[in-house]
């Protein structure tokens, strides 16, 4: 056993065991603090909420807790696990969620991978819960589930893989295409995988600017072009008219390659073939498209990101989703909608531009952070996120009406945020 992996199962099995537990948040040391937290206090909210449902944000703590849920079907990097062998990704994500925005999570394995029924459970439990983060379930079967429970449920819901790496490869990509002087509406891009998160990400980007006519993207089988056959109504959307068949073919001149697929795929001629100053995004994990420092080396003119922290540029969802979720709660937002994702990233976008504290430069072991090829997004411990993406996110269900509740007094609201976490 290697001592990386030996780290990690300790990490794991150490009393307690996992990484996650529940914390009482009221006093409980004498009869009169039980009496008030059970019977014959808890009837008093209880029939509050009863005459007015919406009291449950009130009196208990709907409004901070999300389900991070799954079945297992397509966990990162190792594939259908299934629900039981998931679960310590799923108990990740809610330490994420608590360190990063002081959302409270459980965390559910379904074990169930018919789309009806897995739907019927999820909207079955979904009272508990003032929002919905959905994780590592297989395409096409995430679409279906995701866009029925957005329509059928009316708390904000986001399947993570999707959106997630959308809203942050977005903000980078905004960025990298600032840095090389090149118009978004212009540039040639090859996307090279097909799956949720490759769509998603792909659709976001249209709404940022690039070309549905400048996009090309491959699956296992190749170029999606109008020639093929029997291709989900997903890859569809994105299949052109073109003869070219295989990635090799269609990468020359590409501006950009966006990669969501699998390892080492993309190859010294592929890399030399793109256009001046690509922009290479190699998001499979755990091993990129192509090795990081071997780009760098064929290239030069290179700005490349990667799913890895050991390597600048890390596209990590954990820039977005624990803000998102946050923003989206504290405004009682019914769901998460376009406006939102495009204001989160933009806020992301926007901070990497802003000076970096002392902090963050410490913790990478970095003299001086500054805007640039190697750094187009904000790092993971950047306190500021918070203040940043949150907000933006709030304000943004607000004024496209799928708010319940307003804020007012943005300030406050900011020191609030700050209060809620507790690293760094």
């Amino acid at each position: 056993m290697n001592k990386f992996k030996k780290k990690a199962l300790d990490y794991h099995s150490k009393f307690p065991s996992g990484k996650i537990k529940i914390s009482p948040t009221k006093k409980y040391k004498t009869q009169e603090d039980l009496s008030l937290a059970y019977s014959p206090g808890v009837a008093e909210p209880c029939k509050e909420i009863s005459h007015n449902p919406q009291k449950v944000y009130k009196y208990t703590n709907k409004g901070n807790l999300v389900a991070v849920i799954t079945n297992g079907t397509a966990v990162l990097g190792l594939g259908n696990i299934g629900p039981l062998a998931s679960k310590p990704v799923m108990e990740g994500k809610a330490l994420l969620f608590k360190i990063f925005s002081g959302i409270d999570v459980f965390d559910i394995e379904i074990n169930e991978t018919d789309v009806e029924k897995f739907i019927k459970i999820v909207k079955s439990i979904a009272p508990t819960f003032g929002g919905i983060n959905l994780e590592d379930i297989k395409a096409p079967e995430a679409f279906e589930i995701e866009n029925r429970l957005k329509k059928e449920l009316n708390i904000p819901i986001m399947h993570d893989d999707q959106h997630g790496t959308a809203i942050i490869s977005g903000a980078a990509l905004i960025n990298a295409i600032e840095l090389v002087n090149k118009d978004i509406k212009k540039v040639k891009m090859v996307v090279n995988g097909a799956g949720s998160a490759a769509i998603s990400c792909t659709r976001i980007y249209k709404k940022l600017g690039v070309k549905p006519e400048n996009i090309v993207m491959c699956d296992r089988n190749g170029v999606i072009n109008t020639l093929r056959k029997n291709i989900n109504k997903e890859k569809l959307e994105f299949a052109i008219n073109t003869d070219l068949k295989t990635l090799n073919e269609v990468i020359k001149n590409a501006d950009i390659f966006i990669g969501l697929s699998v390892g080492n795929l993309l190859t010294k001629e592929m890399i030399i073939s793109m256009a001046k100053n690509p922009i290479v995004f190699a998001m499979a994990n755990p091993e990129p498209e192509i090795d990081y420092n071997m780009a760098i080396k064929i290239r030069p003119d290179i700005i490349i990101a990667t799913g890895r922290s050991d390597y600048p540029n890390q596209v990590n969802n954990v820039l977005g989703f624990p803000y998102i979720f946050r923003g989206a709660l504290d405004v009682k937002a019914t769901i998460i909608n376009e406006e939102m994702k495009l204001a989160a990233i933009k806020a992301i976008a926007n901070l990497a531009k802003e000076p970096v504290p002392k902090n963050i430069n410490i913790i990478y072991n970095e003299k001086k952070i500054e805007f640039g090829k190697n750094y187009i997004i904000p790092k993971p411990f950047d306190k500021r996120l918070i203040t940043y993406v949150a907000p933006a996110v709030a304000k943004a269900a607000i004024k496209s009406g799928v708010s319940k509740k307003k804020i007012t007094n943005w300030e406050n609201y900011e020191k609030e945020l700050l209060n809620r976490i507790n690293y760094i």
